[in-house]
């Protein structure tokens, strides 16, 4: 159909505890009263493909009851909410507490569960910081994260870091109304897209920072000899390939599975495009390895350039040694007031002597420059 041949077009940009109970919050009845809720960035009723109220104020509980009683699904956007701002959201949607403490405190591994009628998935966002040059101490690339509940109908997106946001998703999604018929399940994998292009971008232009280090380190200097660079710029580089691994690897599995098992909670349609965002994830991750294994050999190689310049260094300075280890025997020699010295009596001695040294000096350079030392 149309709508899935589009799917791709209309979805991507252009390049502790609140309760301690082992159940989850009930829907209604015993929710704690929930407080003027700052942390909630849009909360919207969608019906047939098309949002049906424009108010930014509408409650989180007025939003699920129009839902329930005249259908369609409500997508709630929350950014770093505190408990107290996400127990009645919790108890009015029935949240697993377990994931409710997951979404309050973040700093979560990327990852997908399943609590009763509800998917709980995270994301990590990466975020890549532009800068005129890589330093020693530049920050390369910036992690958020992204908590998504996905029930049948409501989506609730929680969002920590300054980064990730959601809004321009939120628009173009409401463009298509034939996608958001689909239901919660399209806002997933719209959200699984737009993360994974995030990467995409990111690895691009991780790849221009380690190229230019990669030519700095390999790029003739001195005597047509590689010239290496600072070490701290390429361990910094690794630094921030490992804080893009870990955003990157723990999240295949999850899209692995939304795309290959059926699930009640995602549409069939929607499903099998899951695929494609798990097919563009796995060469993420595949470049992202080759990141690590790349910055391992130039660091290798960066450190045995400098290995082999201290051992030039040292060749020299053991050179000079050795020559000037000659007059300084000689000076030593004449220098101690002996009555019988060789050709002291001789008026031509002391400029034989100092012509002799001068030739074995000469001697010993000539033959360590033959040898490379010099």
């Amino acid at each position: 159909m149309s709508m899935i041949r589009d799917l791709r077009a209309a979805v991507r940009p252009s390049r502790p505890s609140l309760r301690k109970d082992a159940g989850g919050y009930e829907a209604h009845g015993t929710a704690p009263a929930a407080e003027s809720n700052s942390a909630v960035v849009d909360c919207a009723v969608y019906r047939d493909g098309a949002r049906v109220t424009d108010r930014r104020d509408l409650a989180p509980g007025e939003a699920i009851r129009q839902v329930r009683r005249d259908g369609g699904f409500v997508w709630i956007g929350l950014h770093e909410p505190s408990e107290s701002e996400f127990a009645g959201i919790a108890a009015e949607f029935g949240l697993h507490p377990l994931a409710v403490e997951d979404a309050v405190h973040a700093h979560q591994r990327p990852k997908l569960e399943r609590y009763d009628d509800t998917l709980f998935t995270v994301f990590k966002t990466i975020h890549y910081v532009e800068h005129d040059e890589l330093t020693a101490t530049s920050e390369v690339v910036e992690s958020g994260e992204v908590m998504c509940f996905t029930g049948r109908d409501f989506v609730i997106t929680v969002r920590h870091g300054g980064q990730g946001s959601l809004r321009a998703l939120r628009h173009r999604l409401q463009d298509d109304p034939e996608l958001l018929g689909k239901g919660p399940s399209a806002v997933l994998h719209a959200i699984a897209d737009h993360v994974v292009d995030g990467y995409m971008s990111v690895a691009d232009a991780m790849q221009d920072d380690i190229d230019e280090v990669e030519t700095e380190v390999f790029s003739p200097g001195r005597k047509g000899t590689p010239r290496g660079t600072d070490a701290g710029r390429i361990y910094q580089l690794k630094r921030e390939v490992l804080e893009f691994k870990r955003a990157v690897s723990p999240l295949l599995r999850p899209l692995q599975l939304l795309s290959e098992r059926p699930m009640r909670l995602i549409d069939p349609d929607i499903q099998k495009y899951f695929r494609d965002v798990a097919d563009h994830l796995a060469r993420v991750q595949e470049q992202v390895v080759g990141f690590d294994e790349l910055l391992n050999s130039i660091l290798q190689a960066n450190l045995a350039q400098a290995s082999v310049a201290q051992n030039e260094d040292m060749r020299k300075i053991t050179s000079w040694a050795a020559i000037i280890a000659v007059p300084t025997m000689v000076c030593g020699v004449y220098g101690m007031n002996f009555d019988y010295m060789p050709e002291t009596g001789w008026k031509y001695g002391y400029p034989v002597v100092l012509g002799i040294t001068v030739a074995i000096c000469l001697g010993i350079h000539r033959t360590l420059k033959r040898n490379g030392w010099l």
